[in-house]
């Protein structure tokens, strides 16, 4: 096939171009040439796709993977242009879904929606748009939007938390590298609470055997196929890295009363107790969904260790004085466990 990815190269994509070449599919890029050094051996071309798309028209491909579509009114643009093609993959969210208060939402639960008001006034400004709490609202558009251009022809992929190198959320990254250096380390909540990661490099492969397939539909994109604790992912960071590491589990009610943040300050941890900021119940199902639709259709997972490992050696790569997106500060933390041993005295 030949493919059209929009985006390419950052995370995702960097690893479904790897998959498309691995399974002899021609790959073309369109994005900004933020990263122009990678992929030198595949075309590239070079546009905005909130402005001029020029470049795309009269060109064909058999698929499109849109990477990084996020406005409605952007995704119809470049969906229109390409409406040729047999088969256009949008990446989406599992934060489209209206309710995630409870575990095991399937892909007929109702998302978000917006009014066009709305979207406009959130996207207008010259000082960029503020979206954060839209997140979810505004992929849930995106979607429609696709399939608006292209009936029958759209394959929706909302995807869960991604994990692997490249990741610049650094969530599962912050506890590989806070974990490999040892010492007593600060677990938020239960350690028996349910989280779900699935690896860039497992989506990209199923994605483009989907893709292969022309099959079109929703999916919840998320793993691995057993529950998983958050638990059961620190001590397998331990195993993995030899790491002599202690975990002190602090409950949640003294990382609220300390004003820790959920999912930044302290990656990948969601309150089963507390509702997230700007929200009105806790989102106990955003790291619980089902993920039989996808299984039935041949997604599958690598081993936890091997995804870790992975995630390790890129790790081993980057500065420790390179800026983080996610993390506790380590003076912060050591602050919060003489906190916490001080309560339970």
């Amino acid at each position: 096939m030949d493919i059209l990815i929009l985006g390419g190269t950052r995370f995702l994509g960097k690893f479904l171009v790897e998959a498309a070449i691995e399974r002899k599919h021609n790959v073309t890029l369109f994005n900004r040439g933020s990263n122009p050094d990678i992929f030198p051996e595949i075309e590239q071309l070079r546009g905005d796709r909130d402005g001029d798309l020029e470049i795309l028209k009269g060109c064909k491909w058999d698929a499109v993977v849109d990477t990084c579509g996020f406005f409605p009114g952007t995704v119809s643009k470049s969906a229109n242009i390409l409406n040729h093609v047999n088969h256009y993959t949008y990446i989406s969210s599992g934060s489209v879904y209206k309710d995630l208060s409870e575990p095991g939402i399937d892909e007929n639960a109702e998302v978000n929606t917006m009014d066009s008001d709305k979207v406009e006034e959130i996207t207008r400004g010259t000082s960029g748009p503020i979206y954060g709490e839209y997140y979810g609202h505004l992929k849930a558009l995106s979607e429609k939007a696709a399939e608006k251009e292209m009936p029958g022809k759209v394959l929706v992929i909302r995807a869960g938390q991604l994990v692997g190198p490249y990741d610049y959320t650094d969530r599962l990254p912050y506890w590989i590298n806070r974990i490999s250096q040892g010492g007593e380390v600060l677990a938020p909540g239960r350690p028996q609470r349910p989280i779900q990661i699935i690896d860039a490099k497992d989506l990209s492969q199923w994605i483009i055997r989907m893709m292969e397939q022309n099959v079109t539909g929703t999916f919840n994109a998320v793993g691995p196929e057993y529950t998983l604790t958050m638990e059961q992912l620190l001590q397998e960071c331990k195993s993995v890295m030899n790491s002599d590491t202690r975990l002190t589990w602090v409950s949640e009610k003294f990382l609220m009363d300390n004003q820790v943040e959920p999912w930044g300050e302290m990656p990948l941890w969601i309150p089963e107790e507390y509702p997230m900021p700007g929200k009105d119940k806790p989102w106990i199902g955003f790291l619980a969904m089902s993920n039989k639709k996808a299984m039935k259709h041949g997604l599958t997972f690598r081993s936890l260790s091997d995804i870790i490992n992975d995630i390790f050696a890129w790790e081993k790569t980057r500065s420790q004085h390179e800026d983080r997106k996610s993390g506790m500060d380590l003076k912060r933390e050591r602050k919060l466990l003489e906190l916490w041993k001080d309560l339970k005295v």
